[in-house]
């Protein structure tokens, strides 16, 4: 984590968020002893945390509800406050120097609060940011990534293959088409882009010309790395509710909770979600390091997002005829994470890909 990084999200943030605690009775907490995270990423989380339940989670049922954020512009302002936009972009470029491991912790708590924001954060944090900053020159490094707002888009030239361009919203002949209606990760737009006779500049030009395929591909891993921590975050909200609602609710005298069905369940949940994060945690350390590993970015990317919706689905039966009730986020946390099973490439092409790998070593 760099030092601009430290200092300014850390300490000035942190303080702002000063008073606020985490409440065990609503919010399962989490053994940071465990997972290895040095004191500056306990503390990023702490402040991520604070502010997202603060300024996000109050909103999670009305951004699903209405399939729009309204407050979404300031609320994104106040994160680029943070310093979580451009979290790893070099601070040369307005970034915060920090690694991917950071970046896992800020989305894991953010897919707590809300796990469509969350979505709409990776794709701007690492989809856009990310692409830029590994692939631009330094002109353009210097044009856009201060802004945070550009994003990367493929085009296809007849007979040269295919090249990455950065395509700005005020281009002529670019427009933003149909919004959809989604089944989940709602408030988090999914739409249309329209290309018509749109002129682009050579000068941007991301990459190299006919190689926008490798700039695509490039990042794959690492997407796939980001992705993952939706999933943790969506199954730390389902311990939250559900180990709180065993201990409120109530039958035969007895809270649910003492119940061995019912502690078994608890029990699984905790493994399960304890197991994907300590996975997450390591590769995103080994990604730090420069150790890029296609299996095991695909692979905590598949642990993960089938682990989040089968605890969804067990939060619900904690929850009973409650779980099953809008009134509960257990509903809307099932419709989110069932994404992360298509996005990214779907199990399947998951699965596909570490069992080429795997051949690979014998081969």
């Amino acid at each position: 984590m760099g030092t601009r990084f430290t200092i300014n999200l850390l300490k000035n943030v942190a303080k702002n968020h000063a008073n606020q605690h985490r409440s065990v009775s609503q919010f399962y907490p989490i053994d940071e002893h465990i997972f290895g995270l040095t004191p500056e990423q306990i503390q990023l989380r702490e402040t991520i945390f604070n502010f997202a339940q603060k300024e996000l989670a109050p909103k999670a049922l009305e951004i699903d509800k209405n399939n729009q954020f309204e407050g979404m512009r300031d609320f994104w302002r106040k994160l680029g406050d943070l310093g979580a936009l451009g979290i790893t972009a070099q601070s040369e470029y307005g970034g915060t120097d920090g690694g991917y491991l950071d970046q896992v912790i800020i989305t894991e708590e953010l897919s707590r609060a809300c796990s469509a924001v969350a979505l709409s954060y990776i794709a701007h944090s690492n989809l856009c940011v990310g692409q830029i900053h590994r692939n631009c020159n330094r002109d353009q490094g210097k044009k856009y990534l201060p802004k945070v707002y550009a994003r990367s888009d493929l085009r296809a030239k007849p007979q040269h293959g295919i090249t990455a361009f950065l395509v700005e919203r005020r281009f002529d002949g670019f427009r933003s088409g149909v919004k959809l209606d989604k089944l989940g990760m709602r408030g988090s737009n999914t739409g249309e882009l329209v290309f018509e006779d749109c002129a682009v500049p050579k000068e941007n030009i991301l990459g190299v010309e006919n190689k926008g395929v490798y700039v695509l591909m490039s990042g794959l891993d690492l997407e796939r790395l980001v992705l993952s921590a939706g999933p943790v975050g969506i199954m730390q909200a389902c311990c939250d509710i559900a180990f709180s609602y065993a201990h409120v609710r109530k039958q035969f005298n007895r809270r649910i909770g003492e119940f061995q069905l019912i502690q078994g369940k608890m029990a699984d949940m905790y493994v399960k979600l304890s197991a994907c994060r300590s996975y997450l945690y390591s590769v995103a350390r080994a990604c730090d390091k420069g150790k890029i590993n296609s299996k095991d970015c695909a692979g905590v990317f598949l642990f993960c997002s089938e682990t989040a919706t089968q605890m969804a689905l067990d939060a619900i039966q904690i929850l009973g005829g409650n779980g099953y009730i809008n009134d509960y986020p257990t509903g809307r946390l099932l419709r989110d994470a069932k994404l992360y099973e298509i996005g990214g490439g779907t199990s399947e092409v998951r699965r596909s890909l570490i069992g080429k790998q795997l051949n690979k070593e014998y081969s």
